[in-house]
């Protein structure tokens, strides 16, 4: 169903989705396809204060921050900051009912959310409009639903976030020149969907040995993070660099747009790095790459979410609900080294590949 807006095209949409960094980098896709369809259309995003960090690069798109910890506060915040403004469309982008509650401090006269399907925790009560039911779709293709709502024509995937030259200059100085190098982003959110210390290590070794690839360590500065370091470093045999918790990650995108690969559970900087068009080797048995995986590198991903299903459930990917998580202790120990040195040889043979094709 096409959306008929007042407006054509409208003066200004506000967009909501404040988390999480994943699917932030998923909605600045969106975004951009709006704009290439309305170039005059003003946008503001609410979005929570971390994904901010990373989305300011973000031209063309004015951000109002949200701090999702702060309750009522944040939401007096918010309804000062919105005071006054009206717009033509706001997109209700997100299912928690902590986002709609926030969702009606925005005057719109349409509020598009998602179709009664897929609008858990009753977003559908908050919205006027809805997209088209598309089931057991890639998270990234149910945003841009939005956008096929309003009739903006399909255009290639951009992002077009661009780093500050003191944060090139940062990637430069740990990757010069033409040095291939494996990024390990080890820790997702979601203690679960973490691989062993031990696991990543013979991985580094296995890089630097047989690929000659320089192997750095990447990550915030959380505890599980900056163990997870200190075991990866202690258990390779190989040289190892350690930037967990030393970059921002505005620093971080620099850093994967001169890298060769990314080694990467389900978590947001596996969507960074396909903001930048790095590839990822994503390690999924927790959660359905076919719904969270790397968008542009599902076929680098360790997929062991069928034999996840198949042994704590009892059942096929097919017979549960898209959304099925199945963080249960355990479940990354399906993916063997094995099974990532294989995904990063054909990463790098795919980029080799690519390479001689350019000469």
């Amino acid at each position: 169903m096409l959306i008929r807006l007042k407006h054509n095209p409208p003066r200004k949409i506000c967009l909501l989705r404040l988390s999480a960094l994943g699917d932030v980098c998923h909605t600045l896709a969106l975004v951009r396809r709006l704009q290439d369809y309305w170039p005059q259309t003003g946008f503001t995003w609410l979005i929570g204060q971390n994904e901010h960090r990373l989305l300011k690069l973000a031209d063309g798109v004015e951000f109002i921050t949200v701090n999702k910890k702060s309750g009522l506060h944040g939401a007096w915040k918010l309804a000062r900051d919105l005071t006054g403004r009206e717009f033509d469309v706001s997109l209700h982008l997100q299912l928690a009912l902590r986002a709609s509650l926030y969702g009606t401090l925005i005057r719109a006269p349409m509020k598009l959310g998602f179709d009664r399907q897929r609008a858990r925790e009753g977003q559908w009560l908050f919205t006027t409009h809805r997209i088209e039911p598309a089931p057991r779709c890639h998270v990234l293709d149910g945003l841009l639903g939005f956008a096929d709502a309003l009739g903006a024509p399909v255009t290639p995937l951009r992002w077009d976030l661009a780093p500050a030259p003191g944060d090139i200059q940062y990637a430069q100085n740990l990757i010069s020149g033409d040095t291939k190098t494996l990024l390990i982003s080890a820790c997702s959110s979601h203690a679960a969907r973490n691989w062993s210390a031990a696991h990543y290590a013979a991985v580094a070794d296995y890089a630097v040995l047989r690929h000659n690839l320089r192997v750095i360590l990447v990550g915030g500065p959380s505890a599980i993070e900056r163990q997870m370091a200190t075991q990866i470093c202690s258990q390779a045999r190989v040289d190892v660099i350690d930037q967990v918790g030393l970059d921002t990650l505005p620093q971080l995108l620099a850093l994967m747009s001169r890298a060769s690969v990314l080694l990467s559970p389900d978590s947001g900087p596996a969507h960074m790095a396909t903001m930048v068009g790095l590839p990822v080797v994503g390690l999924y048995a927790a959660t359905n790459p076919a719904r969270s995986g790397p968008y542009r590198s599902l076929n680098y991903c360790v997929n062991r979410y069928p034999e996840a299903a198949a042994h704590f459930l009892g059942r096929k990917p097919e017979d549960l609900p898209w959304t099925t998580k199945i963080e249960r202790p355990g479940v990354m120990d399906l993916i063997t080294v094995g099974d990532v040195t294989e995904r990063l040889d054909a990463v790098l043979e795919a980029g080799e590949i690519a390479k001689a094709g350019k000469k």
